[in-house]
């Protein structure tokens, strides 16, 4: 058994559910850098669409049961920090799932197997894979199981990513919204890196990078209001 093998094997066993259809399960592992060189490969970005809603809703209704007494805007708010490309990440990583994934060679030297976004993607198709697979039930229990710190911290009163936050910093002032300019775009087509300036009006700027463009927005905010002490 080579190695990809045993990691598929090892994260079915961590899911607790055997795919009866073990295509979509390989769909949903196959990052589109695979098919270089195999253009008819089935790989996970339909999927991926499809997965974002479903974990979109069974997240809604987890977090309906766990706080009934909360408003739209706080489950709102809870739900991005929930269904979030960084928390489907970590997510992912939990599961085990860097190692399970088909992509191409020269992208998986580059560490595209601890790519936020690949992962994350990888994180959503997975949903929607158990989804078609064995049905909405089943794409609970995925949730219930590889959400479950999550959803714990949950209860806990969510802290503003930094965009948001950023934003309502500069609209306090009387200011306009924070505008967002890449600078450069670095690395190969599938696992880039991006460096990104934030521009308040009347204030110094201040660069982020990361491995999607929103991370590297999140990072120059992030850099802006640490600078402006307003964060911790």
């Amino acid at each position: 058994m080579n190695r990809r093998s045993a990691a598929i094997r090892a994260l079915e066993q961590r899911l607790g559910h055997v795919f009866a259809d073990r295509t979509l399960l390989e769909q949903a592992l196959t990052h589109p850098s695979a098919r270089d060189g195999a253009p008819s490969l089935a790989h996970n970005q339909v999927l991926e669409f499809l997965g974002d809603r479903v974990l979109g809703l069974v997240a809604a209704e987890a977090l309906m049961k766990l706080g009934p007494q909360w408003r739209e805007g706080e489950l709102t708010r809870r739900h991005a920090a929930l269904v979030s490309g960084s928390r489907c990440a970590d997510v992912a990583r939990g599961l085990g799932i860097g190692p399970a994934l088909r992509l191409a060679g020269a992208d998986s030297k580059l560490g595209a197997r601890e790519n936020d976004r690949i992962l994350g993607d990888a994180m959503e198709a997975l949903m929607a894979a158990v989804y078609l697979d064995s049905g909405l039930d089943a794409a609970r229990a995925l949730f219930d199981l590889a959400w479950k710190g999550a959803l714990s911290e949950s209860g806990v009163a969510p802290v503003l990513d930094p965009k948001t936050a950023l934003n309502e910093w500069a609209g306090a002032r009387g200011l306009a919204a924070p505008r967002y300019e890449t600078l450069s775009r670095a690395g190969s087509q599938h696992a880039p890196t991006f460096t990104v300036r934030a521009d308040v009006d009347g204030h110094e700027s201040e660069v982020g990078t990361g491995l999607s463009l929103r991370a590297a927005q999140k990072a120059a905010a992030d850099a802006f209001l640490r600078r402006q002490g307003a964060k911790s």
